[in-house]
């Protein structure tokens, strides 16, 4: 089993390069991209960006990160994600390019005052995956609660910007795979185990069976098995979420993973960093092309930043 901070310093520099991938061809087309695939770290494009430029999807995972080396605190959360939208804190460049409307609506809400966990969008319309997309560094906070308290701080962290239950299970889901990739399990046996125990827990805290529905791809079916022509790529946080694991589940390793995660188009850079999250912790950063880091924007603070969130 890695150490805390190779775990840490696999899934930060892994959803940042993720999404540093996806962003210059951020909303093409799938069709677009089997003409024009993206094969190495590039740049331009969707924003005119140099290669390396992450988006809100890792701003938003190192605001998370940066508060919890602090000790978990969700009006420090809050104030992180403020910091970025109106002052670019962890932004790569200096200036905020990218925010989804829920996203940007939450933050407004949680500057003008709002209590944290009311922040977040609760209506089924606002699914989006934006709390999904920057939820990864909690596990390290809850890994070794019991699953209610997991449960519990997850509902709380999805709910500063996406509070209905559909992103708080998405979310949940999420960290347990990758709660169980740090225990040493196998990936496939970690599939098979979370549809084992998700539905059942999910059931005795009185969540709504039609909310499960919503997931029986991956609660129900085999994920691996379903056609890529049959993975959607939106940002709608099921979709977002369906294809991050079936990227996993198709590839052996980070780069093949998070390629492919790009290539489904749409919403390249959020779908890129999800896996990268997955792949990252995974595969570690050993297995992380060393040359798209070095392409990275920001990467001694990233590196600052896992040392000092493993040492909290």
């Amino acid at each position: 089993m890695k150490s805390k901070i190779a775990y840490i310093r696999s899934a930060l520099f892994g959803i940042a390069i993720g999404d540093a991938l996806g962003v210059p061809v951020e909303f093409k087309s799938r069709e677009y991209l089997k003409l024009k695939p993206v094969t190495d770290m590039s740049g331009y494009g969707t924003y005119n960006l140099p290669p390396g430029t992450f988006s809100d999807d890792s701003s938003l995972t190192f605001c998370l990160a940066e508060a919890l080396t602090k000790g978990f605190d969700l009006k420090r959360i809050a104030d992180n994600f403020i910091g970025w939208a109106y002052d670019n804190f962890w932004t790569p460049l200096g200036n905020v390019f990218d925010i989804g409307i829920t996203t940007s609506m939450s933050i407004r809400r949680l500057k003008e005052g709002m209590k944290p966990d009311l922040a977040g969008g609760f209506e089924e319309t606002e699914n989006g995956n934006g709390s999904l997309m920057r939820i990864l560094p909690l596990v390290f906070y809850t890994k070794d609660m019991a699953v209610d308290e997991r449960f519990r701080i997850t509902r709380e962290v999805s709910s500063l910007t996406h509070g209905h239950i559909r992103s708080v299970i998405a979310c949940f889901y999420y960290l347990e795979f990758t709660r169980l990739i740090m225990e040493g399990e196998d990936k496939s046996k970690i599939y098979s185990r979370l549809q084992k125990e998700i539905t059942p827990f999910l059931t005795s805290v009185s969540i709504n069976p039609a909310e499960l529905v919503c997931f029986n791809r991956l609660l129900q079916e085999r994920v691996k098995e379903i056609s890529e022509n049959k993975i959607q790529s939106s940002g709608y946080v099921i979709h977002s979420l369906e294809a991050s694991v079936w990227c996993l589940m198709t590839t052996e390793n980070y780069k093949d993973a998070v390629l492919k995660a790009v290539n489904l188009g749409n919403d390249t850079d959020t779908i890129g960093a999800i896996t990268g999250g997955l792949a990252g912790l995974l595969y570690g950063f050993s297995d992380i092309p060393s040359k798209w880091i070095d392409a990275l924007a920001r990467k001694n603070d990233i590196e600052d930043l896992a040392n000092r969130l493993a040492n909290s």
